[in-house]
């Protein structure tokens, strides 16, 4: 019998994604009107380097005090002081005097609440996740990320095109009203304080999760996996994959919609097949075997695709085997990591994996423009045996990286996946 997520979990999965709506509408506006202002797309690329660095050196030290606070009292908090800043652009909008310095500094101070609200959400799904069903709970979550990543852009743009920026604006906060009613619904339990396998003495509590790690190194090294796993797509995906897609279409902005738009089902039909199965009983399967599927299916197809068809698919490739990763991987953690020190390792996590996306946006964008395009418009023999490949012309280069991270991407996930201190890791669950 298929076991079904609590009443609990629901409203506050409901509340966490309506909110995320909201907030990437938000960002979405915001994008739009720095890029109008400026017509520089630095200025855009600096404005998610203000939102990662923060949340990449918090979620490092920021673990000790999620795992002493009411996980409850972190979101609300967090979530309000997210609601403050939409508030200051609202009125710097009105008083015609928002500037690029308040938006940078706006991104700075999400990100740096983002440190403390993503781990803490994490613990509370674990804490109303009464089944052990995890995998179920972490599928629901892709599906409403991967809905969120198609539905918001047509929703931002379309809003802001007819009714103007403040409209946006005015729906996230009806969206962080919308949360609020429902984190206040919700009765997450909060753990003791104290772990039920690893009992450490009052002086070495702030050590409880480096003793944890060096006892279960397979944690550790999924954690480093899977950041390598997200630089290699940080290289591609989520850098080049539009400007190369605009390069080989000749521009054609349908092209460029439609090819996103299939990423975006493509996750929420893994988020739906994940949220409707069973638990898995090799977690470790779940997350490398996925990430190879995505990296040979998705990139090599992107990469050597040349038309609308071949590209869409391999954003589905690429895209489906997402949630299955992100699935494993917390029912690794939730089922091995003590609940106490939770927010630690989930801290610990995100600044793990996520160290590597700002140095993978910023090479990818490098190595397109004066490496790989220059390499593929030579007569090198190398060049002219990957034109076979992939093609001649504009965005070439680009389709070469997709290749590239295609395989070495396949590499790291099946070195994953043969790596001892993980297998010891899975059999203990």
């Amino acid at each position: 019998m298929k076991s079904k997520l609590n009443t609990d979990y629901k409203i506050f999965w409901l509340g966490q994604a309506v909110s995320q709506l909201g907030s990437s509408m938000t960002s979405l506006a915001l994008t739009f009107w720095t890029y109008q202002q400026t017509n520089s797309a630095m200025t855009v690329s600096f404005m998610s380097f203000c939102n990662y660095l923060p949340y990449i050196l918090v979620s490092i030290f920021g673990g000790t005090f999620i795992d002493r606070s009411s996980k409850k009292n972190i979101l609300i908090i967090s979530d309000t002081i997210a609601a403050i800043c939409t508030i200051s652009i609202l009125f710097s909008l009105f008083r015609g005097s928002l500037a690029l310095t308040q938006i940078y500094i706006v991104n700075a101070v999400i990100g740096f609440m983002n440190a403390f609200q993503s781990p803490a959400s994490a613990v509370v799904t674990g804490q109303l996740i009464t089944d052990g069903n995890y995998e179920k709970a972490s599928g629901l979550n892709s599906f409403s990320s991967n809905l969120i990543m198609v539905t918001a852009p047509v929703l931002s743009g379309t809003l802001v095109g007819f009714f103007g920026i403040r409209l946006v604006l005015a729906i996230d906060l009806l969206t962080f009203t919308f949360c609020m009613i429902t984190l206040f619904l919700v009765s997450p339990r909060e753990n003791s304080g104290t772990s039920k396998t690893h009992h450490t003495h009052a002086g070495g509590k702030n050590r409880e999760h480096i003793e944890f790690l060096k006892k279960e190194p397979g944690i550790l090294y999924l954690m480093l996996s899977l950041a390598l796993i997200n630089f290699f797509s940080r290289l591609t995906y989520e850098n080049i994959l539009n400007p190369m897609i605009l390069a080989r279409s000749g521009g054609n902005a349908g092209v460029f919609g439609l090819v996103n738009s299939m990423m975006g089902a493509g996750g929420i039909i893994g988020g739906i097949i994940v949220a409707s199965g069973k638990k898995t009983k090799s977690p470790r399967k779940m997350i490398y075997l996925s990430a190879g599927i995505s990296f040979l299916l998705g990139d090599l197809t992107m990469g050597a695709g040349r038309n609308v068809f071949a590209w869409s698919l391999a954003g589905i490739f690429a895209s489906l085997p997402i949630p299955f990763i992100m699935a494993g991987q917390n029912a690794l953690l939730y089922r091995i990591v003590p609940e106490n020190i939770q927010g630690r390792i989930f801290a610990i996590r995100n600044g793990i994996q996520y160290s590597t996306v700002p140095v993978g946006l910023l090479l990818g964008g490098y190595l397109a423009d004066y490496v790989f395009e220059p390499f593929m418009a030579s007569d090198y023999n190398a060049a002219i045996f990957l034109q076979s490949i992939v093609g001649k012309g504009t965005g070439s280069g680009m389709a070469v990286m997709f290749l590239c991270t295609g395989l070495l991407g396949a590499l790291s996930s099946a070195f994953g996946y043969r790596n001892r201190s993980v297998r010891n890791l899975t059999r203990s669950i």
